[in-house]
Order: structure tokens, then C-alpha cells, then sequence
């Protein structure tokens, strides 16, 4: 591979180089996500454990005061951040992804009006842990669908063993 290979993704760019997988924040998207996220996910499972926290509270006090589907409602809302707090422990925000470190690609299918596009590069860090950078593509009214199909053909024809998780 002797040039660099680049397709749009929800925040900026993903450029594919010979060494590694690099991921950079453009306009107002990718701005909000540096001040965000930064290069941490930390910062906003502590802000889901927080939200979810509240939501447990609010059921408990729903159930004290005899409003059950209140209650029902955010006993599930918190569990459910909970799950996705747990789910989340081992993704990466990491913006660069060294090529030799990458153990496997997944790709999945956007449900149109729903989700959007994604794939799931799955990869060893310095620490030698296992974790997964998810890269997402454009939505549907960014012209998601034809900056997916770029996407692809440019990660089929680099990694030969992307799996399609749909």
C-alpha cells in the first residue's frame, strides 16, 4: 500500500495507512466529541453512572409514594445504563491504532431511520488488554449511505477478514 486511504466517519475521518488505523475530529462533531470525550471513555461512562444513578432514585421514590409504573419505568431506564456502562468497559477512544496490534474487524449494517453504520476494530493496547474502537460512519442525512459503501470497499481491500456482524 504505498498512499493513505480515507473515508468520512460521524465525527471526521478515518485514515488507513500503511502502519496504522488513524481517526480524526472535524467540524462541529468532532469538536463537541474532543470536548467531550477527549481521547478518554471514562468521562461519559461516569456521566451514564450518574444519569443512571438519578433514575434509580427517582424509582425508588416513585415506589415510596405508591406510583408503581413510574417506578417500573425507571428502575428499567437505570438498569439498561447500567448494562450499557458494563458493555462499554472495554471500548477505546483511542484515536491511533497500530496495524499489528488489530486481531479483528467487524462490520455492522446501519437499520435505516434507527442506527447508523459502524465498525468494530478489535485490537490489543500498550497494556497488552483487549479492547474495541468503535469507528462510526455517517448518518442517513449525511449521505451515510454511499460514505459506508466508500468505507467498505476501503476496509474489505485493507483487512481481507472483516466480519459482517448484521
Amino acid at each position: 500500500m504505498d498512499t493513505e486511504k480515507i473515508f468520512k466517519t460521524k465525527t471526521g475521518y478515518c485514515h488507513i495507512t500503511q502502519d496504522n488505523i488513524i481517526l480524526t475530529r472535524d467540524g462541529i462533531i468532532g469538536n463537541v466529541a474532543k470536548v467531550t470525550m477527549g481521547n478518554n471513555i471514562a468521562r461519559p461512562l461516569i456521566i451514564y453512572g450518574l444519569i443512571s444513578f438519578g433514575f434509580l432514585l427517582l424509582a425508588l421514590k416513585g415506589l415510596k409514594e405508591g406510583q408503581t409504573p413510574i417506578a417500573i419505568l425507571f428502575l428499567i431506564l437505570g438498569l439498561v445504563l447500567i448494562f450499557a456502562i458494563i458493555k462499554s468497559f472495554n471500548n477505546s477512544a483511542t484515536p491511533i491504532i497500530s496495524r499489528h496490534s488489530i486481531q479483528g474487524i467487524e462490520f455492522k449494517k446501519s437499520i435505516p431511520g434507527a442506527t447508523r453504520s459502524y465498525f468494530t476494530v478489535h485490537f490489543k493496547n500498550d497494556k497488552g488488554q483487549t479492547k474495541q474502537r468503535l469507528i462510526l460512519l455517517p448518518g442517513s442525512l449525511s449521505n451515510g449511505q454511499s460514505e459506508a459503501e466508500k468505507a467498505i470497499e476501503i476496509m474489505t481491500s485493507e483487512f481481507r477478514d472483516i466480519k459482517n456482524a448484521s
